[in-house]
């Protein structure tokens, strides 16, 4: 059997399992069964498949049939244009949270937190765009520490990053130019709704606050203040129905420049604000 006879049989079993995107997740599992770069697997494609190979390829599509996330799969995830190492402990890196990114550095910066860090990716994204500079990140799993650590290993950034377990702000020390996160927004009465890639397999410590969605925000805000420079920033992201209500939060603790932004489905994704100069 060559590659493509046995991706298209993968390609069949997945849509028939009703799961989106099938073709493209097929090729990434085919990709990875066969140790070639994603980009280079049209070339490979032709030619014939031992049966290892496609005994491999056909349990990962098992898997994923049976709502298995690819990145869980292959152990990886890109996320603005780097890999991270993912697993059952953190959140996946999404897409639309390099809105995030991308409002955290449209202004210089020297040092930065990152809460509710996971695979560290936004932390571990800021220090990579960036020259000299240095983060901490903060979680409250010590799993999620471990996977963000190995990542900022092999990124290189080990020097440049200190990992906290910690509940918020609860054990962090000093004033940081630069505040972000992405924390659990979901709320309790919405987690039915969610896939169930995600309901059955990312930490619902990581999705959820078992509440209205609000706590890490409101944890946030009461003590951004204490950990800002002055003229520094906060930025998080959001549920696209939140805004209004985490505003009013990041108002009432005294953040001055509250603005919202919008990804790239015109939703609301993040919230920027600034402690007064």
């Amino acid at each position: 059997m060559t590659g493509s006879e046995l991706l298209a049989r993968g390609t069949r079993a997945l849509k028939q399992a009703g799961i989106d995107g099938a073709g493209r997740d097929a090729r990434r599992l085919m990709a990875f069964a066969l140790g070639a770069e994603p980009g280079r697997l049209t070339l490979v494609l032709p030619d014939p498949v031992g049966d290892e190979v496609a005994a491999t390829f056909d349990t990962l599509i098992q898997r994923r049939a049976a709502s298995e996330p690819v990145s869980h799969l292959v152990g990886t995830r890109d996320f603005f244009g780097r890999s991270f190492r993912v697993t059952p402990d953190v959140l996946d890196p999404r897409p639309e949270t390099e809105t995030l990114i991308e409002s955290a550095l449209a202004e210089p910066f020297d040092r930065v937190l990152d809460l509710g860090t996971g695979t560290g990716c936004i932390l571990l994204t800021l220090l990579a765009e960036t020259e000299g500079t240095m983060g901490t990140g903060v979680d409250l799993s010590a799993d999620a520490l471990a996977v963000a650590r190995d990542n900022g290993a092999s990124l290189g950034l080990s020097g440049r990053v200190t990992w906290l377990e910690s509940d918020w702000f609860a054990g962090v020390e000093g004033q940081f130019d630069l505040i972000v996160s992405n924390p659990p927004y979901i709320a309790a009465d919405e987690m039915p709704g969610l896939s169930r890639d995600v309901q059955a397999y990312e930490p619902r410590l990581a999705l959820t606050d078992e509440g209205d969605g609000l706590s890490a925000y409101r944890a946030i805000t009461a003590g951004v203040m204490a950990h800002l420079v002055p003229g520094g920033r906060l930025v998080v992201e959001i549920g696209p129905t939140q805004a209004g209500a985490v505003a009013a939060m990041m108002t009432a603790a005294g953040l001055k420049g509250v603005s919202i932004v919008r990804d790239l489905d015109g939703r609301d994704r993040v919230l920027t604000a600034r402690h007064p100069d």
